[in-house]
This record gives C-alpha cells, sequence and structure tokens, in this order.
C-alpha cells in the first residue's frame, strides 16, 4: 500500500529534498484582481521571492496576457531581478483538441515576445500539461522541439493553486474585508501535502532523490500568501533551489512513452512504469479533488 510519508530507516540516507518555484501565466492582463493592482500584485510575489534568500524562479509566460507595452516592461522587471523566462504558448491552447500546425505556430508566436529578454531560455511548458492525445501529435511536437532546440518545462510537483485563487477571489468579490486566514491554511496544507506525494512518488519511480519543480502561477493567491508557502516548505525540511538549477537533472530530458501524454514527469513516469496505478489519478490535478473539502470549509 502506498504512503505519502515515508519513515526513513535506520540504514537509509537521509536526503536533502530540493524544490524550485516555477510560475505560469504572468497575467498582466486581468482587471479581476481584488485588494491588488497589477503592478501591487506583481511586487508581492517578486518581494516573497527576494526575501527567501533571492530565490530565482522560472516564469513560463503565456504572450497574450502580456502582449502591451505594460505586460512587457512587467516582464522586463522579472527578466532584470533574475528569474529564467520559459515559454507557455501565445494563446494558451490545450494541445489536446488542438492541431499540431495550430499549436506550434503559436509556440513561434509567443517566443517572438519572450526571446528578446536576456533570461529566457528555449523552454517550454504545455498549457494544462497535456502533451498530446495520440502518439502522431506527441511525436510531432517532440521532433519540432528537438529542430527548434527545444528543451521541456516539465513539472514534477503539480497542484491546484489555481482552483483555490478562484475561490479566494469570488468570496472577495463578495466579502472584501473577510479575515483570509482559512485560505491560506487549506492553501498551504494543500500544496505541502501534493509536495510530499511526488516526492515519495519519484524517490519510488526514479530510485532516487531528484530536484523538484513545483508548479503554481501568478495570481492573487500567491501575492497573498507565497512569503507564507516558502516559509512553510523550508519547515517542512524543503530546500529552495533556483529553477535554473533544477532544470539541469537529468528527468527533465526523459520522454515518458504514455498516451493520453501530459501531466507531472513523475506521474507520467509512474504511469509508464505500470506498477502505480492504484494511486495515479487522472487528471493528476484538477479542482474535482479539492472541491467536497473547499466546500465543506465554506471555501
Amino acid at each position: 500500500m502506498f504512503h505519502v510519508f515515508c519513515p526513513v530507516q535506520a540504514d537509509e540516507p537521509v536526503f536533502q529534498r530540493e524544490v524550485a518555484i516555477t510560475m505560469d501565466d504572468l497575467n498582466m492582463n486581468a482587471n479581476d484582481c481584488p485588494l491588488f493592482s497589477l503592478s501591487q500584485r506583481n511586487q508581492a510575489i517578486l518581494r516573497a521571492l527576494k526575501k527567501h534568500n533571492d530565490l530565482r524562479a522560472a516564469i513560463f509566460v503565456r504572450g497574450k496576457l502580456v502582449d502591451s507595452e505594460f505586460g512587457k516592461e512587467t516582464l522586463k522587471v522579472w527578466n532584470d531581478a533574475g528569474h529564467m523566462i520559459g515559454n507557455h504558448s501565445y494563446s494558451h491552447f490545450c494541445y489536446s483538441g488542438t492541431t499540431f500546425e495550430k499549436f506550434s505556430l503559436d509556440i513561434l508566436a509567443n517566443e517572438t515576445i519572450v526571446k528578446a529578454y536576456s533570461n529566457y531560455r528555449p523552454i517550454f511548458r504545455f498549457p494544462y500539461l497535456k502533451e498530446g492525445e495520440t502518439r502522431e501529435k506527441r511525436d510531432k511536437l517532440r521532433k519540432f522541439f528537438k529542430n527548434h532546440n527545444y528543451r521541456h518545462g516539465y513539472v514534477t510537483i503539480d497542484a491546484s493553486d489555481w482552483a483555490i485563487d478562484d475561490r479566494l477571489r469570488k468570496h472577495l468579490k463578495l466579502f472584501p474585508n473577510s479575515n483570509l486566514d482559512i485560505y491560506k491554511k487549506f492553501y498551504l496544507d494543500h500544496i505541502t501535502k501534493r509536495a510530499a506525494y511526488y516526492e515519495e512518488l519519484a524517490r519510488k519511480v526514479f530510485g532516487r532523490p531528484i530536484k523538484h519543480t513545483l508548479l503554481i502561477h501568478h495570481s492573487l493567491l500567491n501575492a497573498l500568501f507565497l512569503d507564507d508557502l516558502l516559509s512553510e516548505l523550508e519547515k517542512k525540511g524543503w530546500k529552495l533551489i533556483n529553477a535554473e538549477d533544477a532544470f539541469k537533472d537529468p528527468v527533465f530530458s526523459i520522454e515518458p512513452d504514455i498516451i493520453p501524454a501530459g501531466e507531472s514527469i513523475v506521474w507520467a513516469k509512474a504511469k509508464e512504469s505500470g506498477k502505480f496505478e492504484s494511486i495515479l489519478r487522472y487528471p493528476a490535478e484538477d479542482e474535482v479533488y479539492e472541491q467536497p473539502e473547499m466546500d465543506k470549509l465554506g471555501l
């Protein structure tokens, strides 16, 4: 039976758990941001990273959300702070259900925006972590990546912070002055539990500790609680590392042979092995899994 927390045996070496912050969707087009302006939200996130030993994240940019003078200036702030910039497509199409031709052109359209920055790297993260519902589409894009010198910006620790953020913003529209501690606690618990799950699964699948990449989003939730989250991860024994260092781990060059393709690289390799079916849900992370508890708590 699979257990989330794996006790260390007396003769088992103790490994330092390492995790980098990778953030999707630098959203500078949103007009629905309670409490903070867009600039204030962005600065709060950057301050939290700076506070924790000048931590360098990776920001995976959806071009449509920064395709303005303000958006590009905001992206420059991230670049100048030393954060890695990756490609998350221009339009955020889901590759499952979109043609290869349309999707690959959308990647190149976004490249014209992000490649202008000195900390841009040719690394791509799939919207929704979906890499194709057929082997033909999956392999066409893998060939495209090789031809354009792209690496895969895999997630190792997947989570549903976006769903919590959605609930939080809806709540603040109705109750703008309410205490948000219950949202913070749920968020911290959610992320640390998913981190523990994927960390143990990774050690079982790869036979070694890996450098992890946590997926979270550029959102009000993280403007409010990223500092708390980073502190909580450290308290739980995680070492915060720079994203550029995390992506040097050989795990990020693996191409799992599964269909439909996608999800966390840890999930995908576990799926490919055929050994963990009883503890692999699909989709790996989705609002549906957290919904009952959020409903119960009144979030």
